[in-house]
């Protein structure tokens, strides 16, 4: 599996159910890279999208607890073994993991990249990605040129992980 997120200097990625930062490269690299795979979320980030539907021209994939929830053109997954489960045999190179905080730290071990928008800033934030800088289990592959949105720096950070892991 893969992850993909956007993060500030503190490794912050939302506040209550929004997004830290809103930067229309980012929301490009994010529909070119996942378009045509597997996208595994969390019921409340999935509640963040507009609607609330589905991304389109992907396979959803929402872990949650509530064994009630359901929502049209969502494969629901009650626990990460489940999940896991539905996955087996499956290419797990085209599913990357979205959100929200609690999804990244519970599949972060299943995954072998970090596609990480590192947004040059430092916001009020309650959810956050492990700071992959500091762990020896990650390292960077591939760091894009620095570019700017309304004044704010950002680029686009590729990590492999080196051990550790499921």
């Amino acid at each position: 599996m893969k992850a993909i997120v956007n993060v500030d200097n503190n490794w912050g990625i939302g506040i209550g159910d929004k997004l830290l930062n809103h930067i229309p490269a980012d929301m490009k690299f994010f529909k070119e890279t996942t378009t045509g795979n597997t996208v595994v979320m969390g019921r409340a980030t999935f509640m963040t999208f507009p609607g609330p539907r589905a991304l389109p021209n992907r396979k959803n994939i929402v872990l949650t607890t509530d064994k009630s929830w359901n929502a049209p053109d969502v494969t629901v997954c009650h626990s990460v073994g489940e999940l896991l489960d539905l996955l087996e045999g499956c290419d797990t190179d085209s599913v990357f993991v979205i959100g929200g905080s609690m999804v990244y730290e519970q599949l972060l071990p299943y995954c072998n990249t970090a596609y990480v928008t590192k947004v040059d800033s430092a916001k009020p934030a309650d959810k956050f990605f492990p700071d992959l800088d500091k762990t020896d289990e990650w390292e960077i592959e591939s760091e894009g040129e620095k570019s700017e949105h309304n004044g704010v720096e950002f680029r686009f950070v590729t990590y492999k992980r080196l051990k550790g892991g499921v």
